[in-house]
């Protein structure tokens, strides 16, 4: 045979491995038309196969050597790579749905095709080995049910438009050993698998083309060790099956019949099918010749026949939803045997035109280049297997991994990260680790802080330096270092956002920065402390009168201390912009401070100077500016309500001192009647959020002793500040009150 002017790389050698014999074809597409080129068949010196299962993958392998050194030899080059089908002897199959969506509208091309019935074979997949339990089951094969144009069926996705495309499709699955067998036979007679299918899928391609798979139509494929069967229906293969009955089983019927070994058996078996009458002479296992006419060897087969037939039948309705298909087409020698077809169509209820063995029909798209070979029904599934290799390259490729040997699905994706993965490899010790986390509560709310990030793993491509998405192929040799962590999580105080913020106080009239104080588990700690995990740490918006003293290097003690005019305790609790002042130790605050600062009502108001007054409103003026400041802080708000008690027990004991004062110089109450007469404790009612409240127990009412006839929840902030209206104008905490004013209390962000 010439191959003048034939590129080596555009032929396709495939290896249909059966259980009786093995058979190569090579061949070429050339405008949809496959040309075979040359072929070679070789039966099997002993049962190495049973069942479509290899048993001796040796033999099997020398068998297949013989046969690619005869294709060799048609050909005139070496042949490395070989596409390989699998027998359904163990078939799982599994139903997956897969979509692709677009950022924006675009045409379909077969790269979008290919990857899509990938995402759904990929999903399959994992379920399998999900559900598999302790076997590992690859994918031999795939056929689509469906394609979806944004949502609508279609038949051919490419060339279109869209937006979201999907499809629902039939994965089928063997077990490894199954395909390890085939592989390692291959393998061992020096060839390397260039894909992988699954032999009905292969039948089907060739015997039942596209266009008759609108049919209900079933196709059985009736090898040496199994029959194969493959449903169509609206237009795609619906479903798989098998069942382990086929050519084999005629044969040992026969050589038990006649005394037979298992070749005299099978060649008697062709024999007595091909001669319609007349006799047919062998030997026996004793020697003894005998002279058997054909129809008695065919009704000696004829109950393994009819039970294969049955089995056929039951098996073709379960896979089409309980109900028999249209049309059978049979192929495979085991389906040449008389009375098959007719007995599959009576389980059927088909006539029996309807149920017919297909060869040289439906090989009409195969053009045989080639002496000594004619179209036959034999040939549909190697054939097939060369032709689904244009359509659908699904291998398996084997790659090394820290020593371990593994194989994989070949997606044409395939990268590192895919083979660590196939031997388990811990996902963590793939990517950096980062060291212990750090977590702790501030003021009631947790925090955690994440640990330094270690190095990546350091992977290796055949000696080079590589990463998790490097491509991998066939036969690579990878290196993978688990990957390394890194430092635990740290942190000191002063690195707390709260810390960071400082509070001011205006001591003796100027403005003091203080850090905040920290607590960690109910003790002070300094800003260098260095956090563990599970403290408790709470930041206080306000210094006592002794931390102040403290952080300001002043002793106390030399001292008497006034808080926004107020006697105060080494306790006193100083808020931000609080004031602070300082008088010496022997000096009387209650003459020189109180008398001005906050008896703001009393009779001798009048009797002040200029400059008495001056200071008074200085002072006012600051407390006021200073109780603003803390209105957007409810800590600091409460400490507005101490203050006005405060106010209050003030107001009383300068009642007292002004009496004593009195009767000291003598006055009586006859010298005071053209003097300004003393207030007297009263009650006042005002309108408070539309709630009427009675104020009682006062002289004199200012804004801020709302909060002592009022509940306003200070402690739980609804907002950034606190806003207060008399009379519906915005006021200071130290504007008077009286009876029936109106005021509006609540919070603005």
């Amino acid at each position: 045979m010439a191959l003048q002017g034939l590129n080596q790389d555009d032929l396709v050698f495939g290896l249909d491995i059966g259980t009786r014999s093995i058979v190569g074809v090579a061949g070429y597409m050339n405008r949809n038309r496959f040309h075979v080129v040359a072929m070679a068949v070789k039966e099997h010196s002993t049962r190495a196969m049973l069942d479509g299962q290899i048993h001796d993958i040796y033999k099997v392998g020398d068998t297949i050597r013989e046969v690619k050194n005869e294709l060799e030899t048609q050909l005139g080059f070496a042949v490395k790579n070989v596409c390989i089908a699998a027998a359904g002897r163990v078939l799982k199959t599994i139903n997956q749905s897969a979509e692709m969506e677009f950022e924006e509208e675009t045409r379909i091309n077969n790269e979008h095709i290919y990857s899509l019935n990938l995402l759904a074979v990929e999903k399959a997949h994992k379920i399998m080995n999900d559900n598999g339990g302790e076997v590992n089951y690859y994918c031999v094969g795939y056929t689509a049910v469906n394609y979806r144009l944004n949502s609508f069926e279609i038949n051919n996705l490419e060339g279109h438009k869209a937006n979201k495309i999907g499809v629902e499709l039939i994965a089928t699955f063997l077990p490894e050993e199954v395909v390890d067998g085939l592989y390692e036979a291959v393998e061992y007679a020096g060839l390397s698998v260039a894909s992988l299918t699954l032999e009905p899928i292969a039948a089907m391609n060739v015997a039942i083309p596209e266009q008759f798979r609108l049919l209900n139509i079933a196709l059985v494929d009736v090898g040496a060790g199994t029959s194969d069967i493959c449903i169509t229906r609206d237009g795609s293969i619906v479903s798989y099956g098998m069942i382990p009955l086929a050519g084999d089983e005629i044969t040992e019927a026969i050589a038990k019949a006649y005394l037979l070994d298992f070749n005299t058996a099978d060649r008697l078996k062709r024999e007595a099918n091909a001669k319609k009458n007349g006799l047919v002479t062998f030997k026996d296992i004793m020697g003894i010749s005998q002279k058997v006419h054909a129809t008695e060897i065919r009704d000696a087969a004829l109950p393994v026949i009819e039970n294969m037939a049955v089995t056929t039948a039951k098996k073709i309705k379960e896979l089409n939803g309980d109900k028999a298909v249209s049309a059978v087409f049979v192929v495979g020698g085991g389906g040449k045997m008389t009375g098959y077809t007719d007995k599959l169509a009576d389980e059927l209820g088909l006539i029996a035109e309807r149920v017919a063995v297909r060869g040289p029909e439906v090989l009409s798209s195969i053009d045989f280049d080639v002496d000594n070979f004619e179209k036959d029904s034999l040939y549909v599934t190697p054939v097939g297997i060369c032709t689904n290799y244009y359509s659908q390259k699904n291998s398996f490729v084997f790659v090394n991994v820290n020593d371990q040997r593994v194989k994989l699905y070949d997606n044409n994706h395939l990268t590192v990260v895919d083979a660590v993965m196939q031997i388990g490899f811990p996902n963590e010790k793939l990517f950096p680790r980062r060291g212990q986390e750090l977590e702790f509560s501030v003021n009631g709310k947790t925090r955690m802080v994440r640990g330094e990030a270690g190095d990546g793993a350091i992977v290796k491509v055949n000696g080079k330096l590589a990463n998790l998405t490097t491509p991998i192929g066939q036969s690579d040799i990878i290196e993978v270092i688990e990957s390394t962590a890194g430092a635990k999580a740290s942190m000191n105080l002063s690195s707390l956002e709260e810390f960071a913020d400082s509070l001011s106080f205006i001591v003796n009239d100027k403005k003091i920065m203080c850090p905040r104080f920290a607590y960690v588990n109910g003790k002070l700690e300094s800003q260098y402390y260095s956090i563990k995990s599970g403290d408790d740490i709470k930041m206080e918006n306000y210094y006592t009168v002794e931390q102040l003293f403290q952080f300001l290097d002043m002793d106390p003690a030399l001292h008497k201390i006034t808080v926004n005019s107020h006697p105060a305790s080494l306790t006193t609790k100083v808020y931000e912009n609080f004031n602070v002042n300082t008088y010496d130790a022997g000096q009387d605050i209650y003459a020189e401070s109180y008398a001005d600062l906050l008896d703001d009502d009393s009779s001798d108001q009048e009797h002040e100077n200029l400059s008495d007054s001056s200071v008074k409103e200085e002072k006012v003026g600051q407390h006021s500016a200073a109780s603003k400041a803390n209105a957007s802080s409810a800590a600091d708000m409460a400490g507005k309500a101490e203050k006005s008690s405060a106010l209050d027990e003030g107001s009383k004991q300068d009642d007292l001192n002004q009496t004593a004062d009195n009767q000291a110089q003598g006055i009586d109450h006859a010298q005071e009647a053209d003097q300004e007469p003393v207030k007297q404790i009263h009650t006042i009612k005002v309108l408070i959020n539309g709630q009427s409240v009675t104020m009682t127990g006062k002289t004199d009412y200012v804004l801020v002793n709302l909060f002592d006839f009022y509940k306003f929840d200070l402690s739980k902030p609804q907002g950034n500040r606190v806003v207060i209206k008399l009379n519906g104008l915005e006021a200071e905490y130290m504007a008077p009150l009286n009876d029936s004013d109106v005021i509006e209390i609540f919070w603005e962000n």
